[in-house]
């Protein structure tokens, strides 16, 4: 993954350090999930996932037994998950996730954040083929395990890559292995501090310092948006 495997990560930390918009967002994951698959974790995967991502951030329980119980309330609105697909200045690729109530607010805030920041607006599907969705994991290095040992036992659990940086571990599979390799972890007694289905680019593109600070005008407004669930771009 090498450098753009880094600028994620650090990109990622930067941004989601902003407590005040993380905590938000997390409750609609969470909600959305809970209205998708019901409100046992237990019997609900995605939602489990949404809870050990909430944990891993900090979310007080109360926030999150909160965010559960509006999914089966009568008042709560149908929030749907959508997508848009774009170009950032210098012709970065982007991919916005989104949970909404109003898809039509949505759509018009996320063309004006490109707009506004010299990017503009895709047909979805014109990217389709420019990244691959993939599981991802992060957990604490085990102490009994080395990392060849690991691989060998999470390979038949759908593992792809296994990287290290620092005292963690980030895995990689298919996004139609997120099940299996849960279970695989689950099985070695490793719990994730992050698990999620991620957007990689297939063809990681290296920009300049200068260009960098263009294109993340656009990613820092977008993620600024409460609509906004996750960017991904193909910066290397």
């Amino acid at each position: 993954m090498g450098r753009a495997f880094e600028y994620r990560r650090a990109a990622k930390e930067k941004r989601w350090d902003k407590m005040s918009k993380v905590f938000p967002k997390l409750a609609k994951t969470i909600t959305v999930a809970a209205k998708q698959g019901g409100s046992d974790p237990e019997m609900n995967s995605k939602l489990r996932t949404a809870i050990l991502n909430a944990k891993a951030q900090n979310m007080p329980k109360d926030n999150i037994e909160a965010a559960i119980k509006r999914a089966s309330g009568k008042d709560e609105q149908d929030i749907k998950e959508i997508h848009y697909e774009g170009k950032a200045p210098h012709g970065a690729l982007v991919l916005v996730e989104c949970a909404t109530d109003n898809p039509t607010r949505t759509v018009a805030n996320v063309k004006t954040h490109f707009g506004k920041c010299g990017g503009q607006i895709l047909q979805n599907g014109s990217l389709e083929f420019m990244f691959s969705r993939k599981a991802v994991f992060e957990f604490e290095k085990p102490a009994n395990l080395s990392k060849d040992d690991l691989e060998l036992a999470l390979i038949d659990g759908g593992l792809e890559e296994l990287d290290e940086n620092d005292d963690s571990f980030y895995a990689y599979a298919a996004y139609s292995e997120f099940g299996s390799l849960s279970s695989a972890l689950e099985s070695l007694g490793i719990e994730p501090k992050k698990a999620a289905l991620e957007y990689i680019p297939n063809t990681p593109v290296e920009f300049t310092e200068e260009q960098l600070v263009d294109i993340e005008k656009l990613i820092d407004r977008l993620e600024d948006d409460d609509d906004v669930q996750a960017v991904y771009t193909n910066i290397a």
